[in-house]
């Protein structure tokens, strides 16, 4: 029996539309051809999924486009290892902005890694262990993600609602997932769009429930070494090039002196321009002060932004310093892959991990330059939990600037977070990072991994977010 819902306009008229049918469950689903997810609600919106068999084959795996229009974003999903009735959904996001989650998806949590050209491997510290897991393409134009015309997305805003409409069809269509407890996650600029997306999730419910809709159950957001506020983040590049943050200094005294004596200019400018009130202008003067002074000399170096224990290997803009991406990109340029996962015939060009495109148009929305921690403090103040984890070799999302901003964070629970004193947290008996938390912020680092902590420590990083899903504690 069909469900009717109410159309929510901008008067809230109340128009009926025609039953509206789920799909009911993924045995619907056919590996031959797009199974297609319509919502009353999201008029403009429509997804096609089909099963897709590969990466994993213990367990589910289905790929699919969330269609906007002209506008149409890929995503992967796999159900859980341990029980996918039962257990929790994540919802997963790399940055950027503008690249591709299939990074996250074979180089750090997905439930395979390509390591070579000869294809996939079984990854045993997937994040789907105990969890199912999204992993999206977005905004349009990143990785299998394409616009009819060309167009892309130029603002986190803009994503956000796409983000939202996309789970709001998904959990309507699969009843199975309903009530289910929700997590969204991403790494590096996700820490930008995660705090906006939940955001637009929890929001929504509100719509939903006056429709007669099950609400999503958003329980939390994970962050790893995520740009969330430029206030914090910018001076602690000082720290982590000119003092022992995590590694021995790793520029000369005389660069150091200069760089210090930048630094209160460069908060002065970017608090007066880009935080106190957008002045687009000086805030984009001010973060080319910054960039210049603090962000040049670690350039000039040579080492890994990423990972600041090691030197770039191979081109930053070629390789990202991993020269594993090029054999994921090679992968996924193959004719038969691409098959396989359903891509779109008009994508003809080769895989690339990261869309020159989607970033500039971020740039040129000046989308950077805005931070997202008012966005989690909400969320905090609703209930929905949140998890700061950090690698301490990453340079370019700091430990130290994300350390900071979560103890400046004013919310209902910031006296009893700031009262914490950091603790070790412990993996088989052995240290492997500090972590703070209290009223549901928990702030943790991972001690010697990098930007991506679950491709430089799996078996920790799993560890990690295995006790959060269960509530325990780190």
């Amino acid at each position: 029996m069909g469900i009717t819902f109410r159309l929510l306009g901008a008067l809230e008229e109340e128009l009926l539309v025609d039953p509206f049918v789920p799909l009911g469950d993924f045995s619907s689903l056919s590996e031959a051809e797009f199974s297609h997810m319509k919502h009353p609600l999201f008029p403009d919106y429509n997804v096609r999924i089909k099963k897709s068999t590969f990466c994993d084959g213990t367990v589910g795996s289905y790929t699919g486009y969330i269609d906007i229009q002209a506008r149409h974003l890929f995503f992967y999903f796999f159900e859980s290892r341990n029980d996918p009735a039962t257990d929790d959904v994540i919802f997963w996001t790399n940055g950027g902005p503008g690249c591709s989650s299939s990074l996250g998806l074979f180089m750090e949590l997905g439930p395979c890694r390509i390591s070579d050209a000869n294809g996939t491997k079984y990854h045993p510290d997937s994040w789907n262990s105990n969890a199912n897991i999204f992993f999206i393409d977005q905004p349009v134009g990143v990785g299998f993600s394409y616009a009819d015309y060309g167009e892309v997305v130029g603002t986190s805003e803009e994503a956000a609602k796409d983000a939202a409409a996309f789970v709001a069809i998904f959990f309507t269509h699969f009843k199975q997932f309903s009530g289910r407890p929700f997590h969204m996650a991403g790494e590096s600029y996700g820490g930008r769009y995660i705090p906006l997306f939940a955001s637009e999730v929890y929001d929504q419910n509100a719509k939903l429930v006056k429709a007669g809709v099950p609400p999503i159950n958003l329980v939390s957001i994970m962050i790893g070494n995520g740009y969330t506020d430029i206030a914090t983040l910018i001076p602690s590049y000082y720290d982590m090039q000119c003092t022992p943050a995590s590694v021995p200094p790793v520029l000369d005294i005389t660069s150091c002196v200069r760089m210090k004596r930048a630094l209160p200019r460069c908060e002065k400018w970017t608090k007066e321009s880009c935080i106190d009130q957008f002045d687009s202008i000086n805030c984009n003067a001010a973060m080319n002060f910054c960039n210049m002074e603090l962000g040049l000399p670690f350039a000039n170096t040579g080492l890994n932004p990423y990972d600041i224990s090691k030197d770039c290997t191979g081109e930053l803009q070629d390789t990202l310093c991993y020269p594993v991406t090029k054999q994921i990109s090679a992968y996924l340029s193959r004719p038969d892959v691409r098959a396989l996962l359903g891509v779109d015939p008009s994508i003809t060009s080769n895989f690339t991990s990261c869309s020159d495109k989607v970033s500039s148009a971020f740039t040129l929305a000046l989308d950077e330059f805005h931070s997202s921690h008012y966005h989690v403090a909400a969320l905090l103040d609703r209930g929905i939990k949140a998890l700061i984890y950090v690698g301490t070799y990453d340079w370019i999302c700091n430990w130290v600037g994300n350390e900071r901003w979560t103890l400046a964070l004013e919310w209902n629970g910031q006296e009893a977070f700031r009262s914490q004193a950091l603790r070790d947290w412990k993996v088989d008996g052995k240290r492997v990072g500090k972590v703070r938390s209290a009223k549901g912020l928990t702030f943790a680092t991972v001690e010697g991994a990098g930007h991506m902590v679950p491709y430089d420590k799996p078996k920790e990083s799993l560890e990690l977010v295995n006790r959060w899903l269960s509530g325990g504690k780190l």
